[in-house]
């Protein structure tokens, strides 16, 4: 079974419709592709109480990775580490490895002239405060360092919210974890457009070729306009401990389903595989 990874998101501009959540998506994309298995994500507020509560929440579920986005950095409502640690019913310490990161970060800005000196005031103080035991991993691009830390089972990451930050931290520290946690697994995934026949009626089909491959999902995708226009697409995903075995799973499944469409008088067309 691939491993299990839940992504908390904090920010209330995510709930209030103010922010589209893109790190969710870019987040949940590239995880998958390493073979993993997203199975939640979860969007909660800038408060403390309620981020504790969320982490306990996914914590009892047991997910091999929680990945947290957004709340680290100086202003009052970055609140995503004093949740976390109250989740995990620890202490806040000040980690003077991410207070040299911070430091430096801040001593570049002075090279680039965009400060005239380095201080460390609370809030900039306030980013290399961490859950006790936890580590600090680099942000190069950005103030706030990411987080590391264990818990039982489950390694959590916390992430920046900004996606430049959180993006570049993701591929230089986190994918070096997930793809040792994931070993050799490989994500697969082949779509096609149907034409001709209505979803509820290629319904049963779908559960059928499932019961048929229950390594294989085909989730079906209408177009816009409805039912009632022609062209629905299937999505084929699996993942499997090797690439040869996933295409294998995904090719007998897409040649079953095409088939059931002809029957019903429809077509179909590959319009992605990779």
């Amino acid at each position: 079974m691939a491993a299990s990874v839940e992504i908390i998101c904090v920010g209330n501009e995510l709930l209030i419709g103010k922010t589209l959540n893109t790190n969710a998506q870019w987040l949940a994309r590239r995880i998958t592709t390493f073979g993993l298995n997203v199975r939640r994500i979860t969007s909660t507020a800038d408060d403390v109480d309620e981020i504790s509560k969320v982490m306990q929440e996914t914590l009892q579920r047991k997910p091999q990775f929680v990945i947290t986005t957004g709340g680290l950095g100086p202003t009052f409502d970055d609140k995503t580490l004093e949740g976390v640690a109250k989740g995990l019913k620890c202490k806040i310490k000040l980690s003077e490895e991410a207070l040299k990161m911070v430091e430096k970060t801040y001593s570049r800005y002075v090279e680039e002239k965009l400060l005239d000196k380095v201080e460390l005031t609370p809030p900039r103080v306030k980013m290399a405060k961490l859950p006790e035991g936890a580590k600090p991993l680099s942000n190069p691009i950005g103030t706030a360092p990411a987080v590391l830390m264990e818990y039982e089972d489950t390694t959590i990451i916390a992430l920046p919210g900004v996606p430049s930050e959180m993006e570049t931290i993701f591929e230089k520290s986190v994918i070096p974890i997930l793809k040792k946690a994931a070993g050799e697994s490989t994500f697969f995934e082949t779509s096609i457009n149907v034409y001709g026949v209505m979803e509820s009626e290629i319904a049963p089909m779908i559960d059928q070729v499932m019961h048929d491959n229950p390594y294989v999902y085909i989730k079906s995708h209408p177009s816009r306009e409805g039912e009632k226009k022609s062209r629905l697409e299937l999505h084929l995903t699996t993942t499997a401990k090797d690439l040869k075995l996933a295409r294998n799973r995904v090719g007998k499944a897409l040649i079953e389903i095409t088939e059931l469409v002809q029957q019903k008088g429809g077509k179909t067309k590959l319009v992605k595989e990779g």
